[in-house]
């Protein structure tokens, strides 16, 4: 590439961060959305309870409360009695921040459950602590918490998101300009052979 065609590539990269931010934005809230199942961790390392929050459709209010079991589908509002108003979040901390991880040592010496850990400051002085259950949860969460307030999404997922989508919309606009015809819709996938003896079949023997 010449310079002039890397500085074009450059700021076309820079007017596309917009669209893009917004498009991870929404896939953040709508997770957010769908909930998720998060553990509770004790100082004593038990970890058979469970609870679940996720966000209401209109974006206004998070809706939690325990559940009896770890749950792999998701909880219905009703089904959780204990809510926070959005319009109510004053902050949201990580790891050793997080009044859950002060309160109790043993917990703090645990580096991976720092990393996972996130508390929701609410009214004047109430705390929604989290666990997360993996470090893709925690992105997801603390990317959409910041979102709902404004903010900006700094996580190391939203970087990745951003460097790839960003690639590829770039790509496919030089494409574009190159003439070259990016079909609408998939092409159709071709008919099965008449036969499978072309395949080595790798069961039988040979001497």
């Amino acid at each position: 590439m010449t310079p002039i065609h890397i500085q074009c590539c450059n700021e076309l990269r820079e007017k596309l961060q917009p669209e893009v931010t917004e498009l991870i934005k929404q896939q953040r809230l709508n997770r957010l959305c769908e909930g998720t199942c998060f553990r509770k961790i004790s100082a004593r390392r038990r970890q058979d309870k469970f609870w679940y929050c996720r966000l209401s459709p209109n974006h206004k209010v998070l809706h939690y409360g325990d559940i009896e079991e770890l749950s792999q589908g998701q909880i219905p509002h009703d089904s959780l009695q204990e809510k926070v108003s959005v319009a109510d979040i004053k902050a949201v901390v990580t790891g050793k921040d997080c009044p859950h991880m002060r309160e109790k040592g043993a917990l703090k010496q645990n580096k991976e459950l720092l990393e996972l850990a996130f508390s929701i400051l609410h009214n004047s002085d109430e705390y929604l602590n989290f666990i997360a259950p993996d470090k893709h949860e925690y992105c997801i969460w603390t990317d959409g918490l910041n979102a709902l307030q404004g903010k900006e999404m700094t996580s190391d997922l939203t970087k990745s998101d951003m460097d790839t989508l960003v690639t590829m919309e770039l790509k496919l606009r030089l494409l574009d300009l190159e003439n070259i015809q990016i079909p609408e819709v998939p092409p159709p996938v071709p008919k099965e052979p008449s036969t499978y003896n072309f395949v080595y079949d790798f069961t039988q023997q040979h001497t």
